[in-house]
Formats: C-alpha cells, sequence, structure tokens
C-alpha cells in the first residue's frame, strides 16, 4: 500500500502538494465559506442585486415625489386648479358648453388596446 502511494508521488510531484493536510484544511475551508456559511459569497451576491433593485425603487419613488410635490404646487395656484379640473375632468363653469371631440386614429389606439387586454 505504502509502496503504490510512494510510486504516485514520484511519478506525480504535485500529488505531495495536494494531500498535506493544510491544503485539504484550506480547501474545505474557503468551500465552506463560498458556498456553505450563512454569510456566504452566493448569499451576498443574492443579497447585493435585492439591495440595488431597491436602491433603484427608492430612486424611481423619490423623483415621483418629487413630481408629484410640483403638482401640488401648481394647483395652490387658483388658475391651475381650474385647468387642470377642466382638463382632466372635464368640468365647466355653468355659462359654457364642452365639446369632446375624438379623433379617429385615437378611437383605432383604444380598440387596439382593448384587443390587448
Amino acid at each position: 500500500m505504502k509502496n503504490w502511494y510512494q510510486n504516485l508521488i514520484s511519478n506525480y510531484p504535485f500529488l505531495k502538494f495536494l494531500g498535506s493536510k493544510y491544503t485539504l484544511v484550506s480547501v474545505f475551508f474557503i468551500v465552506w465559506m463560498l458556498f456553505l456559511d450563512n454569510y456566504s459569497y452566493m448569499d451576498s451576491r443574492i443579497l447585493d442585486k435585492e439591495i440595488n433593485e431597491l436602491e433603484d425603487n427608492k430612486k424611481y419613488y423619490q423623483e415621483e415625489i418629487a413630481k408629484d410635490q410640483q403638482s401640488i404646487k401648481n394647483l395652490n395656484n387658483p388658475g391651475q386648479t381650474e385647468k387642470y379640473a377642466r382638463e382632466k375632468y372635464y368640468m365647466k363653469k355653468d355659462s359654457e358648453d364642452i365639446y369632446i371631440i375624438d379623433i379617429e386614429e385615437d378611437k383605432i389606439k383604444d380598440s387596439l388596446e382593448r384587443a390587448k387586454q
């Protein structure tokens, strides 16, 4: 048995290095830290991806909040409030009539959107 091992090591000297207990412990430690530990490299990568997604969401929502705050500032002006009500909710004064004109292209786009749903 020992003769066979000595013959193998003499033919392949790198096996002596790979067979040492220090190398085996080091390989075990590296595998443990990369894949098996609670704070492994693989888990860290997954958590980093989630953090990046959440930071992107945070940036998006902060931009939306800034837009909404600007809209609120604009709506504090009575003229802007009236314009918004007229455009979004088709509100009118008592003494006027509103005519809504549908363009044929808009009808086609609407029908295509409904067909996709």
